[in-house]
């Protein structure tokens, strides 16, 4: 599956919120052996920038390039890691700060992945006891989406968590025809991967990652219903037009 030598490397950017299948996909890209990854490259200057208190923030920011301008020139115009023809970079939509230029984003093929504001919220307070709407990305991305359409002249692909899991192959099969790249020669490369952490995980993988170390594949989807008390309700209905909107986008 090599590429033409003279080809550029595609970029793909994978926007998500928190409590998603992104890592689970992080693995599937990195099994294809004609791809690099970075999970989450933003996140150290987000955590200095915020100044939030996340586990392993201190270990996340002195891991990491706090220099935001450094960061998202290696991404859209750097070399790519280990020379690869393809680049999956993880990114959470809520690392992008109000105020933060992302026209740097458009060197980059840009998928959206989203999760019904319901399930996040339900999920990420397990973890933080505070949620806001723009801890679960969301709004971020219904932002982005929209500068990165007008600059397209068509809306890019988005991918619904939830239908993802009802076919992984499909929607792993539209993300590559979406950027160009071959699908069937790694199809089974893509669907299950070994057990067990990464070099290419973020220092903050012990706290989050356990259920992706143990994995071989794609969770099976089942149906979940989401019990949310008031403050997490008023998060998930700020958050459902943005939803609601990216997912009239969404791959079947």
């Amino acid at each position: 599956m090599p590429q033409h030598a003279h080809a550029p490397p595609v970029r793909i950017a994978m926007w998500s919120g928190p409590r998603n299948i992104s890592t689970a996909l992080m693995r599937a890209w990195e099994n294809r052996g004609d791809c690099t990854v970075s999970d989450e490259p933003l996140y150290a200057h987000y955590l200095q920038a915020t100044g939030l208190n996340h586990p392993a923030a201190a270990e996340v920011i002195a891991a990491g390039d706090t220099d935001l301008a450094s960061v998202v020139a290696a991404l859209s115009i750097g070399p790519v890691p280990e020379g690869q023809p393809v680049w999956y970079q993880k990114h959470m939509s809520h690392h992008l700060l109000p105020g933060m230029d992302t026209a740097w984003v458009h060197g980059l093929h840009n998928v959206f992945l989203i999760r019904d504001p319901a399930l996040v919220v339900a999920s990420y307070v397990k973890s933080r006891a505070q949620c806001e709407p723009a801890d679960i990305g969301l709004l971020q991305q219904a932002e982005l989406f929209d500068r990165v359409a007008d600059r397209l002249g068509r809306a890019p692909l988005v991918i619904d968590g939830e239908r993802f899991l009802q076919n992984p192959a499909r929607h792993l099969r539209a993300i590559c025809a979406d950027a160009g790249v071959p699908f069937e020669p790694v199809r089974e490369r893509m669907l299950h991967w070994p057990a067990g952490p990464r070099a290419s995980d973020g220092v903050w993988a012990p706290h989050w990652y356990a259920a992706v170390w143990r994995s071989t594949g794609f969770e099976p989807w089942r149906p979940r219903e989401a019990t949310l008390d008031a403050a997490g309700q008023r998060v998930a209905d700020a958050c459902r037009p943005a939803y609601d909107k990216l997912r009239q986008h969404a791959s079947a």
